[in-house]
């Protein structure tokens, strides 16, 4: 399995630290923020990771390399600017080949990777995890009911930014930069994606306060 790592933002709520360092390189208690994601995926056996970039991407790729240090095989998908998520997957697509591939959000903070299924379930083109709901997200963003997802319903959860892709959800998709939600959405009514909730510690690292919270994590784990 091959595994995609979103890393285009700008990162406007991180403000100042990204206005020189690109989102992905933020420390999280004395260490990027990207490389946990990259030693997870490397200690799970998944070793060829797609990154896409933007803001500052000269200074990402020159701090990760080829991946050698990892363990991993790094390829870059250069994006002269943000694509927004469903854009930047479609662009990387031929860098991640034909089979379902894993998606992490570049700017969350997870203690560990879900359990990987080893393929998806038939008729479905993506498998999504949840988590419930965070202060800042308190409406949540799809209802979960066993293993089925939904745009529709009560008791939502947010999704995690981690996902597990066919590269058919993409076929029809003709626009260059798109959203991934509306995507989702209409496949949902079509009973093509599945679901489950992580129960692990999360934590979006969109500001100055929840990067806070995820030092206080990981410094509690030391």
């Amino acid at each position: 399995m091959k595994a995609m790592i979103l890393a285009a933002g700008r990162g406007e709520r991180l403000r100042p630290l990204t206005d020189t360092v690109p989102k992905p390189l933020v420390k999280v208690a004395g260490k990027p923020l990207i490389e946990y994601h990259i030693e997870r995926l490397a200690a799970a056996g998944i070793v060829d990771i797609v990154i896409n970039c933007a803001w500052l991407a000269e200074v990402l790729m020159a701090h990760l390399g080829d991946g050698s240090r990892f363990g991993v095989n790094l390829h870059y998908s250069l994006e002269q600017s943000a694509l927004e998520t469903g854009g930047g997957i479609k662009k990387a697509l031929p860098l991640l080949g034909d089979a379902p591939f894993l998606v992490i959000n570049g700017d969350i903070f997870i203690e560990r990777l879900p359990e990987l299924p080893t393929a998806l379930a038939a008729g479905k083109l993506a498998h999504l995890w949840l988590v419930a709901n965070p202060a800042h997200h308190p409406q949540g963003d799809f209802a979960l009911r066993q293993q089925r997802l939904s745009s529709e319903g009560t008791n939502k959860l947010t999704f995690a930014g981690i996902g597990l892709y066919d590269p058919a959800l993409f076929n029809d998709c003709t626009e260059r930069r798109f959203a991934l939600g509306p995507l989702l959405k209409t496949a949902m009514q079509q009973q093509q994606i599945s679901g489950e909730q992580y129960s692990g510690f999360w934590c979006d690292v969109g500001t100055i306060e929840r990067l806070a919270e995820a030092e206080t994590f990981v410094m509690k784990q030391q």
